[in-house]
């Protein structure tokens, strides 16, 4: 693949060049861009990056636990810990691929049943035609399934007015390493 591809009707790669952000984001500018929402088609944008997750310092640190529950148990569930987290995003499963962004936020268990977080995310893209624009994620993340989807519940810049699915899919996972790769394919309606 090589690049983070996006899909609006046709195939456009995002370059490797960083552009500015397209989208004028004064207060003038945002409220000129509403009167002409009227006049804009609704587009549907796929997007395709893998997620790294690292809380070991010794492996490109890049999330932290910030608290947990007097009540925490060593064992599954893992209930009640808050995790903030800085993950690269890149095109490719490996850390050296193109990164294109981060994603910044937190996750935080939230069930007693099973290994499950609450997580708010948003995906910050740094290259190409996503340059300066993000897509804000909240939802429910079980990640003892195969295939996890999280709302898209909003975004900026050329994703202004997002809505969409995000589909999360483990790509590797070592507990002792406390290294997580997830995939995530984007499907996101904005204008």
């Amino acid at each position: 693949m090589g690049k983070l591809s996006i899909i609006n009707t046709t195939l456009i790669l995002c370059s490797i060049v960083s552009m500015a952000i397209a989208v004028e984001q004064s207060p003038k500018g945002v409220e000129d861009w509403f009167a002409n929402l009227k006049k804009s088609k609704e587009k549907v944008t796929k997007l395709h990056f893998y997620y790294h997750n690292s809380r070991n310092p010794d492996m490109n640190l890049s999330a932290v636990q910030v608290a947990k529950a007097p009540v925490f148990s060593e064992q599954p569930p893992y209930f009640g810990v808050l995790t903030i987290t800085d993950d690269p995003l890149t095109v490719g499963p490996e850390i050296s691929s193109k990164r294109v962004g981060y994603a910044q936020g937190f996750y935080a268990t939230s069930s007693l049943e099973e290994v499950s977080m609450l997580m708010g995310l948003t995906f910050v893209f740094t290259d190409g035609e996503c340059n300066g624009s993000t897509l804000a994620v909240l939802g429910r993340n079980p990640i003892g399934e195969r295939y996890r989807e999280l709302p898209v519940v909003g975004g900026t810049g050329v994703f202004r007015l997002a809505r969409g699915i995000i589909t999360l899919q483990t790509y590797f996972f070592n507990f002792t390493m406390a290294l997580a790769i997830v995939e995530i394919n984007v499907v996101a309606l904005h204008y």
